[in-house]
């Protein structure tokens, strides 16, 4: 077994830079020791570290490295979020969180970064909470909830070490008591998917306090506050053990309102506690949007759903146009405009993304059907290469979590169909082409969908991709009939399998509502070309798909809408009917497919859809405190451009609740902080995950051989380097090919081949030239091997089989990759 960077921290322990916080509860804690001196590390940037046994009357003072552990401080709070998901069972979502603090870290660049200021505190301290947080994310997704409360306790342990060595034992007690005042929060966050996960934190949150030395300094400080604190937290618990969600709700906003009055009292200052005060909105906007993407699908999902049939029907047009048929062909592509037009789902794409929109409309249908007019075989294509784009961009937008992954495997469940459509009338060529398509689409991970699909289940991914997809494709090749039709059944079988297990069974019917639209069309397909008798057959798979189940939908359409569910199969059986008469089959497939998406409205409808209400009562919580706020004057005082600025992307975030509009309020709520504290001219431009400012460029880092500027002209495969991933993590090419890893987001990284998983005889090969591992290793810690923002590595593969490789700084956040090289 192949040992990590990550192997040695984690056996090292936290201990090993946290010296002091040894005698602290092990899970789900809020430590009372000082760091050791080593942990502290000085103070960053020159501030004075004030000594943990000042007086009362030296108040501390704000100032950038009080910014700094204030964003440390919202951090621990989206520890604990991804531990509060994983405790109601949400582990996915935990999962997710977990990966988004990784992300937010490693992008917050710059001297003032939350990254870069930890790393230059404690090189220790800094690595062991990058494994902790990337144990936290593997613990979640393998549903070890033990293993996730243990990593988040020791990635916590890290970073209030840092704050506690950065500032003074004052500030370190207020900023504990804000996190355990979100944490408590988290159970209202938890509260509408699990009353009793939502007790369970709020109990969690009371034994550390009650362990923790703010306990003692807030009841000293400020007595009416610590008995509210204490009397609100009993309430959330009692409120939980009656399963009342609202009044859950209302004790955890009162109990973080007393953990905040109870900071500023203790540290004596309110621009410091203001300071961390305003990193309390930032954990509350992360919570509100986790919760929005909880539970069962949104309208928002059915809305991607429709948009995902789209494509299904834009391929059928193609394949219609190569047929010949372009007058049908044409007919295809109005009909999927003329059906946009009045779609539930044309004011959202509209509303998610614009450029999609515009992409899918005008720069997409409109082209097709000038395309197909003049005949002009590349502008066709074109088109619907940009409708794709343009659709799976709406998609991502709209969806959250594996609900694009769930669709895309819909959308492969269709495009197979087609293959073997294509390998029904002797086109054996067209059916290939269809399938290996579908494997470069795959390994480019569209909709996150690889990535998804194996982190949910290798056996899974291993059957769809090596055994059936490849095996389709080596059959097609060989004009083995048997094992095509074997093996493009067996894809699709698995995919289905896939939904199943990644998605509920709302998410599962949205995805299949779809498939059986598209298998409407491809009838429809059939009969203009003649083959009337296989369209019937078509449309008899797909109607004893449905009634053998279709993954729950079945069931699911007849609980939603029994009447729908009569239209539907009724709609369904009329296209096998029309070809069999003679009829118009076309015309039986549109009428299907307009119960088909109200199918998929219904389905998810009746599941009950997200927890949006709850989500965006959380949001505008945030919204109402703070107008009422100490903070809200110390920030509109200290500046007016971060208060409003503040407030707007707020109100923003409120209206949607997306990733986009989250990541910038909690930019405007960094800007905030360095405001309150006095320090505006040292904030970071951007704390986003994925922001290249101040990510590159660092002159005491040397690429070292292979690093140019630049993508090259002549690289056969480019993977991008985003803040802990490479895209596509897997990636097949040939011998004597070209590949160029390209920095597109956060820190500098490393494209370092692991040794011992390399093929036999192949030469070592990292970015910085280096001809081994350890070598490798010495040299990033040099300063030599980086490739920063607007560099590439390259390398030319000469060996055949399959090499692995890692990021030195980020393998903790599983950022790992390989590459087949095939001969």
């Amino acid at each position: 077994m192949r040992q990590t960077r990550r192997d040695l921290l984690r056996t090292t322990g936290a201990a090993l830079a946290v010296g002091g916080l040894a005698g602290c509860n092990a899970a789900d804690s809020t430590t009372t020791d000082t760091a050791t001196d080593d942990a502290s590390g000085g103070s960053a940037g020159g501030s004075s570290t004030q000594s943990s046994t000042e007086t009362p009357e030296s108040a501390p003072t704000a100032s950038a490295t009080t910014a700094v552990a204030a964003e440390w401080n919202a951090m621990r709070a989206r520890l604990y979020d991804a531990v509060a998901l994983g405790t109601a069972g949400s582990y996915a979502d935990g999962a997710a969180a977990a990966r988004d603090v990784f992300a937010r870290f490693e992008g917050s660049s710059g001297e003032w970064g939350a990254h870069e200021q930890l790393e230059a505190t404690n090189e220790r301290v800094y690595e062991s909470f990058e494994s902790n947080l990337g144990e936290l994310g593997e613990a979640l997704g393998s549903e070890s909830l033990a293993a996730a409360r243990d990593a988040a306790s020791d990635a916590d342990q890290q970073l209030q070490s840092a704050i506690r060595g950065q500032t003074d034992a004052r500030t370190a007690a207020a900023f504990d008591l804000q996190l355990l005042g979100s944490r408590v929060k988290n159970a209202a966050v938890v509260a509408p998917v699990d009353a009793n996960a939502a007790a369970t934190v709020a109990e969690r949150a009371m034994e550390s306090f009650e362990a923790s030395e703010a306990y003692e300094m807030i009841e000293e400080a400020d007595a009416e506050s610590y008995e509210a604190f204490e009397g609100r937290i009993e309430a959330v618990v009692e409120a939980a053990g009656s399963d009342d969600v609202e009044t859950v709700r209302s004790a955890a906003d009162d109990a973080l309102a007393a953990a905040v009055a109870g900071s500023y009292a203790v540290v004596g200052a309110p621009a410091v506690a203001g300071t961390g005060h305003l990193s309390t909105y930032q954990a509350e906007a992360f919570d509100a949007a986790a919760l929005a993407s909880t539970g069962g699908p949104s309208t928002e999902f059915a809305h991607a759903a429709a948009l995902t049939l789209y494509r299904a029907r834009v391929d059928d047009a193609g394949w219609l146009y190569a047929a010949g048929e372009v007058e049908a062909a044409r007919s295809a592509v109005q009909s999927v405009f003329q059906h946009f037009e009045g779609a539930r789902a044309h004011e959202a794409l509209e509303a998610a993304s614009e450029a999609a929109y515009t992409g899918f409309e005008d720069e997409g249908l409109s082209a097709l059907i000038e395309a197909i007019d003049a005949g002009d075989d590349a502008a066709v294509e074109s088109a619907i290469s940009t409708i794709h784009e343009s659709l799976v961009t709406g998609v991502m937008a709209l969806g959250s979590g594996p609900e694009p992954a769930v669709l895309e495997a819909g959308y492969f469940r269709a495009r197979l169909g087609d293959a073997r459509e294509l390998f029904e009338t002797g086109d054996l060529s067209g059916a290939r082409a269809v399938a290996q398509g579908l494997f470069g689409t795959f390994e480019a991970n569209e909709a996150d969908f690889h990535e998804t699909l194996e982190s949910t289940s290798t056996e899974l991914y291993e059957t769809f991709e090596e055994e059936h997809l490849v095996g389709a494709i080596d059959a097609l090749d060989a004009g083995d009939e048997d094992a095509a039709d074997t093996h493009l059944a067996g894809a699709m079988d698995t995919l289905l399998q896939f939904e199943t297990q990644a998605g509920t069974v709302a998410h599962v019917s949205g995805a299949e509502a779809g498939v059986m639209a598209a298998r409407g069309f491809d009838a429809s397909g059939l009969a203009v070309l003649g083959r009337t008798e296989r369209a019937g057959t078509v449309v008899e798979g797909a109607f004893a798909g449905f009634e053998a189940g279709a993954g729950g939908f079945h069931e699911a359409l007849e609980d939603a809408d029994e009447e729908l569910y009569e239209t539907f199969e009724t709609e369904l059986s009329e296209i096998r009917v029309a070809a069999s008469d003679g009829g118009d089959v076309t015309a039986a497939a549109q009428a299907f497919d307009e119960q088909a998406v109200a199918a998929m409205y219904a389905v998810i409808g009746a599941a009950g859809g997200s927890f949006g209400e709850s989500a965006g009562a959380l949001a505008q919580g945030v919204f109402a405190d703070f107008e009422e706020a100490r903070v809200h004057d110390l920030l509109e005082e200290a500046d007016e451009g971060a208060y409003e600025t503040f407030e707007a992307r707020l109100e923003t975030f409120i209206e949607s609740l997306s990733t986009q509009t989250l990541s910038a309020f909690a930019d405007s709520t960094l800007r905030a902080q360095f405001a309150v504290a006095g320090a505006l001219d040292d904030a970071p431009v951007s704390g986003a995950a994925g922001s290249n400012e101040g990510s590159g460029g660092d002159a005491d880092l040397q690429g070292g051989p292979n690093v140019v500027e630049g993508v090259p002209e002549d690289a056969d495969h480019v993977v991008e380097m985003n803040a802990v991933a490479y895209a596509p993590q897997e990636l097949t090419i040939s011998v004597g090919e070209t590949v160029a890893w390209t920095h597109a987001a956060g820190e500098p990284h490393s494209v370092t081949a692991y040794e011992g998983d390399i093929p036999d005889g192949a030469a070592y090969w990292a970015s910085g030239g280096f001809d081994s591992r350890s070598a490798a290793e010495t040299g990033w810690d040099e300063g030599r091997g980086a490739v920063q923002s607007g560099q590439s590595y390259v390398h030319t593969f000469e060996t055949a089989g399959t090499h692995e490789y890692f990021c030195i700084p980020h393998e903790a956040a599983s950022m790992v990759g390989t590459v087949v090289v095939e001969g």
